[in-house]
Order: C-alpha cells, then structure tokens, then sequence
C-alpha cells in the first residue's frame, strides 16, 4: 500500500484556516525526497464532495511546492481528507495522506 522511498513523503503537515473563508497548509520536503521531487496537494471537504487540487503553491527557494493557499474555503464536515503525493524522475514518491478535524470560527 505504501509504494514510494522510505522519507520520500512530506513531514509536519498543517493546515490554518484564517479571515473565516481562507486556509494556509503548508510541509516540509521528505527527508530523504530526491532534490528534483514536486509535491502536490488535493483536499475533500465531504465525502459528497469531488478532491480539489490546490490552485496557488507556496514555492521554496529551488521551486519546490511547499504549502498552499486555498480561498474561499467553506467548511462542511468537520473532518476533512488531505492527500500530499509527489513525482520524482529519480524514485517513486511516497504519499501523505490525513484526516484534519476542522473547526468553524
């Protein structure tokens, strides 16, 4: 089930939701992630609801993404699904997935 490098996957994942509708998530490259590896974020916000890839990356200095801002965020459940995978030409990448309970402001 856990295909990827060991320490290819994201580490100290979080996720702020601020001025009621925005919601700032950001990580750390794996430990061991080769240096060309790109992350990619997707959310569900219920399970009626389809994934929703991240729209505005936060970049580190070498392009690598980071976080994200999400806007216009509307809480619906109060468990939300993260999935963080990422695609590497060197090595399969490991991917992070969680459930987040959120919680209305």
């Amino acid at each position: 089930v856990f295909a990827g490098m060991n320490g290819s996957a994201i580490e100290n994942f979080s996720c702020v939701i601020y001025d009621i509708s925005l919601m700032n998530c950001t990580w750390q490259a794996g430990r061991d992630a080769p240096g060309d590896t790109q992350y990619f974020l997707y959310w569900m916000n219920s399970r009626d609801d389809d994934e929703t890839e991240c729209e505005l990356y936060i970049k580190d200095e070498n392009g690598r993404h980071t976080g994200c801002r999400f806007q216009n965020v509307t809480i619906k459940d109060k468990t939300t699904y993260f999935l963080v995978n990422g695609t590497s030409k060197d090595s399969q990448i490991r991917f992070y997935d969680t459930y987040i309970e959120l919680y209305r402001i």
